[in-house]
């Protein structure tokens, strides 16, 4: 079997200078190996005395990075090759030659002016709502509102200011800047769509202001088009097309975790079959998909902003917002789907009631209903279906990510997310 290049595995053929560019990668976002004496298409060509090529593998380390990161070297004598794990450090960024890289799938590419001011302060073990703002011609007076309300604050003194994080020596933090009456960091585009992306019905542009009032107002439009009153004998019951608890810790959480240093919108897109967030900025480095989508950590790309959002209860802290977003979505045939990509996260909250699949696939759902994880013959055989319509509606209905495919082989087993 062939084995090929990966994010995290590069070959080398030979000991050359050209490794030292991927050792700066992997000490900058994350572990990995390079190992010499294999081709580009993992066949093993061998090197003369792995042994004696770890000292020169290791002295080219040594004169070439800065600062140098923490690696190991085993040689393979049998084999030829020498494998070298370079560890994700803390002292970022790591250069090699003065420039630092990354990975780019299995490419390493030298990383741009914004990454490199990203890596600047993750090495010095600051994030950028930390640093102090721009502007310090600042007022709160809708903050002081919403924390009398919800601590029973009384005023905003300094002394509060400083234990929120949002006053330092420096003076204002960006965090303070962002949750200021008004600030100069971008915002949120708020756009409700006909039947196309071509119709536009409304449109609200939300710059300027304080997040606070961002997602208030982005709340109020929400209510406008999904929201609805039911009379039920002699009272009116308000219900919504989609959980509001869904769209509003969508909104927080993309504001909350965004890259700040982009000057770009977070985008919010109404349809009449389901609502996208949109927010600029992939993971944060350090977090995987799967810590991410089940909540197994929290990494914070702007802790200062989530501890007020989390004090004025927009978010839970602890890595529980796309648990309460699906918790919100629970017995509902239609589910959330989470887009992770390398520049932005999209999270699409379809209406309840709007879910467009087949009845093989209505029946798969209700048949995984009430958090159960069961095989493919035992969805065919409770859903009444035949093997090739259980697995077509399965694939489907793990592409719109409405169910999820856990194990492989014959340990394979399917369960609602």
């Amino acid at each position: 079997m062939v084995i090929r290049e990966t994010p995290t595995t590069e070959f080398k053929e030979a000991v050359t200078p050209t490794f030292l560019k991927t050792v700066s990668a992997f000490a900058n976002y994350g572990t990995g190996r390079i190992v010499f004496g294999v081709n580009d298409n993992g066949m093993c060509v061998g090197i003369d005395d792995p042994v004696s090529s770890c000292l020169r593998i290791e002295n080219m380390i040594n004169d070439s990075l800065d600062p140098i990161p923490r690696y190991a070297l085993e040689p393979d004598e049998a084999a030829g090759t020498v494998t070298l794990t370079v560890y994700e450090g803390p002292d970022k960024p790591y250069r090699s030659k003065g420039r630092a890289y990354r990975r780019g799938d299995s490419a390493t590419i030298e990383v741009d002016r914004l990454e490199y001011g990203r890596l600047v302060l993750e090495g010095s073990n600051r994030t950028y709502d930390e640093l102090p703002s721009a502007r310090q011609d600042v007022s709160f007076s809708l903050l002081e509102r919403k924390l009398s309300k919800s601590l029973g604050i009384e005023a905003l003194s300094r002394d509060v200011l400083l234990t929120l994080g949002l006053l330092n020596k420096d003076g204002y933090t960006n965090a303070a800047a962002l949750l200021a009456d008004e600030n100069d960091f971008p915002g949120v585009d708020i756009v409700r769509f006909g039947d196309s992306g071509d119709v536009i019905y409304d449109r609200e542009t939300l710059v300027g202001i304080s997040v606070l009032e961002q997602i208030d107002r982005a709340v109020e439009m929400f209510v406008r088009y999904y929201c609805y009153e039911r009379v039920e004998g002699t009272t009116r019951k308000l219900l919504s097309r989609v959980p509001r608890e869904a769209f509003r810790e969508a909104l927080a959480n993309a504001l909350v975790h965004r890259t700040w240093d982009v000057r770009a919108n977070v985008q919010v897109a109404l349809y009449e079959n389901r609502i996208v967030v949109t927010s600029p900025g992939g993971l944060p480095s350090g977090l995987t998909d799967e810590q991410y989508l089940y909540g197994q950590v929290s990494l914070l790309r702007n802790p200062v902003l989530a501890e007020v959002f989390f004090k004025l209860d927009y978010i839970e802290k602890f890595g529980t917002g796309i648990t309460r977003i699906r918790r919100s979505y629970q017995g509902s045939v239609a589910q959330p789907v989470f887009d992770l990509r390398d520049g932005f996260i999209s999270v699409t909250l379809p209406v309840m009631d709007a879910f467009e699949g087949t009845e093989d696939e209505r029946s798969v759902l209700k048949t995984l209903g009430g958090g159960r994880v069961l095989a493919r013959r035992a969805i065919e055989d409770e859903a009444h279906l035949s093997r090739a319509r259980a697995l077509a509606a399965l694939d489907a209905l793990v592409s719109k990510g409405a169910v999820l495919r856990l194990g492989e082989g014959r340990a394979t087993r399917y369960a609602r997310p």
